[in-house]
């Protein structure tokens, strides 16, 4: 089990040293996605990969919705 926690933080660490701007929620959802994957039968890497689909999904949505508040206010000053 800790080599295979040991390679997991080694994948991770590689994959957060080469692209660090397109991996926003990813590592974070990917983390939790395999401990959770780890406990629920054993399917760690599966549950990383969901966790990492997940967490992008969800920065996606942040930032998106994050851009239509500030564009909010600059179509208020317009009228």
């Amino acid at each position: 089990m800790k080599s295979i926690l040991l390679a997991f933080a080694i994948a991770v660490s590689a994959i957060a040293a080469t692209s660090p701007a397109d991996a926003k929620g990813c590592i974070k959802g990917a983390v939790v996605g395999g401990v959770a994957g780890h406990y629920a039968g054993h399917h760690g890497m599966l549950g990383a990969a969901a966790g990492c689909l997940y967490g992008r999904h969800h920065a996606k949505e942040q930032e998106r919705q994050r851009q239509q508040q500030q564009a909010q206010p600059a179509q208020q000053d317009k009228l």
